[in-house]
């Protein structure tokens, strides 16, 4: 990169430095706004024995779930088993440490995380198995778990449109985890479908600023649908 250009051209630069035992964290939800190549270049370089950060884990043989299939996740912090069988089998049979966390908690996690806060207090998960072995705090009457922020030693986050110096826009549903994602990581890595030159955005408009972003790849997506619903049509 020169300057305040940080687009990448391929996407072995874009994942350059990530080692085994890292921390990665992961934006999207469910397929939605998930960086597609960003874990496929994962699966290529068969990083190891990472702790993956995300809402969950994909479905078989598609986004993190490609990264199970190596076994290469040794960790998964996420608030949804969702639709991945592998991802099931793996937690009931102990070979997938998973750390269920509650969705507006997680969220609050990468948040804090990326907004230098160590930790913070919230009611959610109190009297449940969520509590244990966590500080426990009386706050005008009502009791409050104490929960750790998250930072990753990378995150991988998706976006719409994004100019040369890492600005970004994010649409629809890739708001969910994208944005607090991109804040949360020592190095964030930003998978885009178009990049456009510096001014073209209007700043107002802007999501996530460029100081969040160290690397920015163009992509191609899939955009797969997780669950497809239909009704019979009218006769």
């Amino acid at each position: 990169m020169a300057g305040f250009d940080k687009v990448v051209k391929s996407y072995s630069d874009a994942m350059t430095g990530l080692e085994d035992g890292m921390t990665v964290i992961a934006g999207g939800f469910g397929l939605c706004g998930i960086p597609e190549g960003l874990i496929a270049q994962i699966k290529r370089q068969g990083t190891r024995d990472l702790t993956l950060v995300s809402n969950n884990c994909g479905v078989d043989g598609f986004g993190l779930g490609l990264l199970l299939e190596d076994k290469q996740i040794s960790k998964m912090i996420a608030s949804y088993v969702g639709e991945n069988a592998l991802f099931e089998q793996q937690l009931l049979s102990g070979e997938l440490d998973v750390e269920l966390t509650p969705q507006g908690t997680l969220a609050e996690k990468m948040r804090a995380g990326g907004a230098g806060i160590p930790a913070f207090y919230t009611a959610t998960g109190v009297g449940t198995p969520v509590a244990e072995g966590k500080e426990t705090r009386s706050i005008k009457g009502r009791e409050y778990l104490l929960e750790p922020s998250i930072i990753g030693d990378f995150a991988i986050v998706k976006a719409w449109k994004a100019d040369r110096y890492g600005n970004c826009i994010y649409r629809h549903t890739a708001m969910n985890f994208n944005p607090m994602a991109a804040t949360a990581g020592k190095i964030t890595v930003l998978e885009v479908e178009e990049i456009v030159e510096p001014g073209e955005l209007e700043p107002g408009q802007i999501h996530t600023p460029g100081i969040y972003i160290d690397r920015v790849i163009k992509g191609e997506f899939e955009k797969r649908i997780e669950k497809t619903t239909t009704r019979a049509a009218k006769s």
